[in-house]
Formats: structure tokens, C-alpha cells, sequence
């Protein structure tokens, strides 16, 4: 399979869902982001259903699922694959709505705690004080603080369950009549769970296999000398060991066929930001700052930057732990890299 193919051209309207295997429906919620929806995903369970991902905590959200719920009988359980609101948010209205249970890794169910009461190094001034760090100027960093107080994640999640199922790399997990093995990755979030499914032949893949888009891989405060794109291609890389006609279900864009395809160009699309930022490094040391416009040739306004630096920061971390660049912090305090 040389090319990625879409099985289903449109995505179901809000407020619907659209059987794409034998008990696997899929279901498109807005987000108030330019990256405009999330797919999320019911599974048919045993005396109602499981539902996957669970979008922002908002008014416009619950509306659109109150109308879901009435074509459907019940939930049992609510899976999340990683602890970012678009997926997280109604995590705990569904739960208590239903009585049902929270299933996920330990890694993003701790994580969804820390960072809605913004403890540890999960605060905007700790990451904009990394940002300051690798070159972003003060009157950037000042419109960044004003623009993420406004989208705070405890405003996305307003709440979050105070219990939760565990799931390991490598479980099986039965929901209704088939089992689904739990292939846990890293580096767009701390323990990332995709489910893959033998017997359909389908994997939920959540951030970590997106279709059209490369997945948002940041350093954070948290970690701030951490090597997260290392992490994701070889958490990637496993899509592998699946059959290439998998029918691949993603967060955002259309369920496709084609994993292998996929992850090569992944990998193609990195060797290339890889190359162009030696190339930019070859007259000077540079900061992660300065190499915004090498890596994203658009304007960034200040939401955008956040992430923007976060992946600058990551693809130069990479090369720095390969042994492909090295880096010095000048008098100034900023961190810059040259090639090695």
C-alpha cells in the first residue's frame, strides 16, 4: 500500500456517530481551537457501551452527547487515551452521569491532577520561564501569558474522577465480544494508550498516528531537558508491528488505511526539519527562537508559538542527545546550538 486510503470521505455531523467496524462507531465533537474537532469513538460493551476520548468540558459538548445518548443504551465505561482536554474534558461528567468507571494509563491520569491544579512544573510561568530560556522575547512571552491565562486547563477539564482502572502496555482489554491490546507510547503525552483490535483489524490510535498533521511533540517544563521526539518516533515505529491494511481510527482527520505508509512519512517528514536546522546552524549558533521560521513557515500568533517553541526546543534536544549538534548558554542566559 503505497498510499493512504479513506474508507469514508465525510465526517458524521455533530451530535451522530458512524459505524466504521462491528461496534466501533465513530462521533466528530467541535473544538474552539483552529484545529477545529476531535474524533471520539464508541464501542459496543457489554450492557451498553464504552466510549473513547471524550472532548472538552463545555456546554456545546454535553449538548451534542445528551443527543447521542438518546439513541444509545447506556455507558459502561470511559476510555481516555491521553489526558489533553479535548480528550479528557467530560471524563468525570460522563462517570458520574452513568455510574461508570475511568479507564487509562496511571502516567495520564496523574497528569490530568497536576495540571488542573497547576502543581510541579505544570504552570505557564515554568514554561514560559523555559521558553525565555531558549531565546523568546519578552514581549512574546508577555502576550503568550496573557493569551494561555484565558484557556487555562481547568477551565477545559472542570473536573476530573478520583478513581480509575489502570491499563499497562501490553493488556487486553475486553469490551463487549473482543479484546483490544493496550500499546502505551510516548512523547506527545507521558504514557500515550492506543487500543488495537485483532479480530476488526482496527486501531484506536488517538495522537500518536494522525493522518494529515505531524502530532504536537514539545518539550515541557516538567521536563525541561527531556528528548520527547526520540520518545515518539520510536513509540511510532511499533505501528509496525501492525498489518499495514489496519484500519487506522486517529483524534483528528479521517479513519484511514495505511499505518506503514504513515509512519515512514513521519519519520521522512523529521529527517527533513532534522536537515534544514543543520543547515540553518552552519553561519552561527542559534537559539530555538530564532529557528521558528526554519520550522514553521507561516506567521505564529501567540497560542501558536506555544507549541511552536515547545517542538523547536524538541527537534533540537534530539540532535543535541544524538550527538549531531552541540549547544552553550550565553551571557545573555539564553541557550543556543551549533552543529557538532
Amino acid at each position: 500500500m503505497s498510499s493512504l486510503q479513506y474508507p469514508w470521505p465525510e465526517t458524521p455531523p455533530p451530535g451522530t456517530t458512524l459505524e466504521v467496524a462491528p461496534g466501533v462507531r465513530w462521533i466528530s465533537m467541535p473544538l474552539p481551537f483552529q484545529l477545529d474537532h476531535i474524533n471520539l469513538w464508541l464501542l459496543e460493551d457489554e450492557g451498553g457501551w464504552a466510549i473513547v476520548d471524550c472532548g472538552i468540558g463545555n456546554a456545546e459538548t454535553r449538548a451534542l452527547w445528551e443527543a447521542i445518548f438518546s439513541k444509545i443504551n447506556g455507558v459502561k465505561r470511559v476510555i481516555l487515551t491521553h489526558y489533553h482536554p479535548d480528550h479528557a474534558g467530560n471524563a468525570d461528567w460522563l462517570c458520574k452521569r452513568f455510574g461508570a468507571e475511568l479507564w487509562t494509563t496511571q502516567g495520564e491520569y496523574l497528569t490530568a491532577h497536576v495540571v488542573r491544579a497547576s502543581a510541579a512544573g505544570y504552570t505557564v510561568d515554568a514554561v514560559l520561564s523555559v521558553f525565555k530560556k531558549n531565546g523568546l522575547a519578552e514581549e512574546r512571552v508577555h502576550d503568550m501569558a496573557a493569551i494561555r491565562g484565558n484557556t487555562r486547563y481547568s477551565a477545559l477539564v472542570p473536573e476530573f474522577p478520583h478513581s480509575y482502572r489502570r491499563i499497562l502496555d501490553g493488556d487486553m482489554v475486553r469490551i463487549g465480544r473482543h479484546e483490544w491490546k493496550a500499546i502505551v507510547g510516548h512523547g506527545h503525552a507521558p504514557e500515550h494508550l492506543s487500543l488495537y483490535c485483532a479480530e476488526l483489524n482496527v486501531v484506536i490510535a488517538g495522537d500518536m498516528l494522525l493522518s494529515t498533521i505531524s502530532t504536537n511533540v514539545s518539550v515541557w517544563s516538567v521536563d525541561p531537558e527531556g528528548d520527547p521526539l526520540r520518545l515518539f518516533l520510536e513509540s511510532v515505529a511499533r505501528y509496525r508491528e501492525l498489518p499495514q491494511d489496519v484500519l487506522v481510527l486517529p483524534s483528528h482527520g479521517k479513519p484511514f488505511r495505511g499505518a506503514h505508509t504513515r509512519v515512514e512519512q513521519l519519520e521522512k517528514h523529521h529527517e527533513t526539519r532534522f536537515g534544514e536546522l543543520k543547515q540553518a546552524l552552519q553561519e552561527k549558533p542559534k537559539s530555538a527562537a530564532e529557528l521558528l521560521g526554519v520550522l514553521f513557515r507561516r506567521p505564529l500568533d501567540a497560542h501558536q508559538t506555544f507549541f511552536a517553541m515547545g517542538e523547536a526546543i524538541a527537534h533540537l534536544h534530539y540532535l543535541y542527545y544524538a550527538g549531531q549538534a552541540r549547544r552553550a548558554v550565553g551571557a545573555d542566559g539564553v541557550v543556543r546550538y551549533a552543529n557538532a
